[in-house]
Formats: C-alpha cells, sequence, structure tokens
C-alpha cells in the first residue's frame, strides 16, 4: 500500500474542488472581460472567487490579487512593494528561513540597490520580535516574515511582529503563508499585514493559482505588464477554473481546519514517538509552536535523501525537506540558520501529514519508518567504522 506523507510539498486534488472548476473548463470558458454571456458567466465566478477568499481573510473582495501561485505571489509582493517605496529608502528586513520564493527574490532585488537584512533565528526556527522593531530604520520599507515554515514546520510570532512593525509609519508587512493556510487561522486585520501570499495547491486546491492579499491603499507596483486585470495589479487573462478551485478548495479547509488540525496532532504525535525512539534522531522546529501534521527530525550519521528513497522503496512517499530543494547538493538553509552543522543537517527527513491521511496508515508508518532509519543508521555507521570494507578487527 502506498503511503502519501508529503502533504507539505503539495496535496491531491479534492473531489468538490474538481467539480467545481469542470463547469468553468467546458460550458462556461468564456473570457471574464468579454462583455457578451459568455464573459459575463465567467466574470461573475470570479468575482464570487474573490468574494469567497476575502471573507475567509477577514478582507475586501478588491483586495485578493488571483496570482499563479506561491512563487509570483511572494515575487509580486516583495518587487512590487520594494519598487513602490523606494522613493523612501531601500531597507528590506526579512529572516535566514525564509522560503527560496521569497529569499531568492530578496536577493534579486540586492542587484537594484535594496539592502536586504536577515534576522538570526534560535534553535527551534523563531525569529525575535524585538530584533525585527531594532532592525527598523528610516530607510526601511518592507519587513517579510513567513507565518510558518515549510521545513521544520515551525509557526513565527507573526501577530506581536506585525503589531511592531504597524507603529513604524509607511513601513510594509508581507506575510508568506502558503504552508500555514491549511492549518493556521488567517485575519489579516488581527495579523496587521499588508501583503499576503497563499497558494491553492497546499490545501487540496489545483496547482497553477495562487492568491496575494493587497491592504487596500497599498501602493506596489505591478511586475507584469498588459491588460487591466485584477484592479491593474496583475495583467493577464484570468484562470477562472484555477480561481474557483481555490475559492472552493479555501472554503472547506476553513470549515474543517479546527477537527483536522486536532486529528493531524495526535497522528503527528503518534508517529513522532516511533520515530524518535530510534537513536540519533533529534526533532527538528519548535515542539509546540509548529504546524499540526508536518514531524520534522534529523538522523545522525545518516544521510536524508538516502533514506526517503529507501522509504519510497517501502511505498512510503515523504521527503527531506522543502520540495522546492529536493536534489540540490546544498544542505538546507534552515537547518543552517537554526545552528545544525552541515552534518547533522544532511540527515534532515520531513513526513508531512494531510486531511487524507488515515490512522491505518501512521500506525503503518510508525512500524515502518523507524525500522528503516535504524537500519540506515547501522548501514552508515558501518560504512564509517570500516571504509575500505576489509573487517574491523580481522
Amino acid at each position: 500500500m502506498a503511503i502519501y506523507l508529503d502533504h507539505a510539498a503539495t496535496t491531491p486534488l479534492r473531489g468538490e474542488v474538481l467539480d467545481a472548476m469542470l463547469p468553468y473548463l467546458k460550458e462556461g470558458f468564456g473570457n471574464p472581460s468579454s462583455s457578451h454571456s459568455y464573459g459575463r458567466v465567467a466574470r461573475a465566478a470570479l468575482d464570487d472567487a474573490h468574494d469567497g477568499v476575502a471573507a475567509r481573510l477577514n478582507a475586501q473582495a478588491r483586495e485578493i490579487v488571483f496570482t499563479s501561485g506561491g512563487t509570483e505571489a511572494n515575487n509580486l509582493a516583495l518587487k512590487g512593494g520594494a519598487w513602490a517605496g523606494k522613493a523612501r529608502g531601500h531597507r528590506i528586513v526579512s529572516t535566514a528561513v525564509e522560503h527560496h520564493a521569497v529569499g531568492h527574490t530578496l536577493r534579486y532585488l540586492e542587484k537594484f540597490g535594496f539592502e536586504v537584512v536577515e534576522l538570526p533565528v534560535d534553535r527551534y526556527g523563531r525569529v525575535d520580535p524585538d530584533q525585527i522593531d531594532a532592525a527598523i530604520t528610516d530607510k526601511t520599507i518592507l519587513v517579510s516574515v513567513m507565518l510558518a515554515n515549510n521545513e521544520v514546520g515551525t509557526i513565527q510570532p507573526v501577530t506581536e511582529i506585525g503589531r511592531r512593525v504597524r507603529a513604524h509609519k509607511d513601513v510594509l508587512f508581507h506575510v508568506d503563508a502558503v504552508q500555514a493556510a491549511p492549518y493556521v487561522e488567517i485575519d489579516v486585520e488581527a495579523l496587521s499585514v499588508d501583503l499576503l501570499s497563499l497558494a491553492a495547491h497546499k490545501f487540496e486546491g489545483p496547482k497553477g493559482i495562487g492568491a496575494l492579499y493587497v491592504r487596500h491603499g497599498t501602493h506596489m507596483l505591478a511586475q507584469q505588464q498588459g491588460g487591466t486585470q485584477e484592479r491593474y495589479r496583475r495583467a493577464g487573462t484570468e484562470n477562472v477554473p484555477g480561481a474557483v478551485g481555490f475559492a472552493t478548495a479555501y472554503e472547506l479547509s476553513c470549515a474543517e481546519r479546527p477537527e483536522t488540525a486536532r486529528r493531524l496532532r495526535r497522528q503527528r504525535d503518534r508517529l513522532k514517538t516511533a520515530v524518535l525512539g530510534v537513536d540519533g534522531t533529534e526533532l527538528t522546529g519548535h515542539p509546540r509552536e509548529r504546524l499540526p501534521g508536518l514531524l520534522s527530525i534529523v538522523v545522525r550519521d545518516a544521510d536524508g535523501s538516502a533514506i526517503a528513497m529507501s522509504l519510497d522503496l517501502e511505498g512510503i512517499a515523504c521527503s527531506v525537506g522543502s520540495a522546492c530543494t529536493t536534489g540540490s547538493t546544498e544542505v538546507s538553509h534552515v537547518l543552517t540558520a537554526m545552528g545544525y552543522p552541515e552534518e547533522e543537517a544532511r540527515g534532515a527527513l520531513r513526513l508531512s501529514l494531510g486531511r487524507t491521511t488515515t490512522d491505518a496508515e501512521v500506525e503503518t508508518a510508525c512500524d515502518v519508518v523507524p525500522r528503516v532509519v535504524a537500519s540506515m543508521r547501522v548501514g552508515a555507521l558501518a560504512v564509517a567504522a570500516d571504509p575500505l570494507g576489509q573487517g574491523v578487527g580481522v
């Protein structure tokens, strides 16, 4: 039986979501900018999608911009906000554990004279709000902090950070909420955010559709030129089926979130007890302030990629960390920032559960994962003790 434990990378498309999308892939195919009946049908569906997403964020429909995914939403927020504020300042404050969609975008902005300050985090991957406050100067135009980390699941103190940023006039606050959205209630007013990124495929919606919340009155330069779509903020014919799928998936996810989170927390803790029973394993990320279904560990004296491959052969799909860096020879920048040396960081393993994960699957994983991890550690230690294969003590 195949068991999927990589929901942090992506989730399966939910049946109800596909059903909601199908009419706009078939008879409701019109361009929402067209004035005839086909266009009006598409426009009504798109407007409903804006309304639905906004309602669940405590936002207004006009504040929702649909994008091609979380990466574009982050790019639009950071580049759009930075360029709009360039006349006032050039300093951007972030953390050392952001997703590459944020980190690499900030590296790009540095090429154009922006100063990027990446603040350190503690052993659990959390940034100190006091350090955020202290890093903001009269030249600061933007602060960007993720709500929950995609590799270790740590939830940042974003509400407190938002309060600190709000005290500084004309400084925008962006939150990457892509990983957190299925499991953490998001209220843009309570978080004091100006910009917030989401992606549908993290909560059983379709790939290729994301959204950026843009607080009304926020000055942001569009990064894609063309038509007047999305209130001039994101040109291009809108992905109506994707937007409908996004709104449907998010509505279902929000309605079921409390019960889903309780079940995932129980399943995750069951799996955590089993896996951490193996010598040489350690939980990474905050022990309490973390996503309910994400179990991240380091396995000492072993290679996380090799363990993940072995588990795949056993029918369990998992990862070593961010799906965006799988296959890279680089050590996780998140674990490095958290203080793990390279040799330990290479033993990273991420097991992420989702709404469709069953108790039976978790029980199977509780048997298979510790067995594979222990076996890989024994093999690695044997090789280290006898690298030439000549037999120690012979």
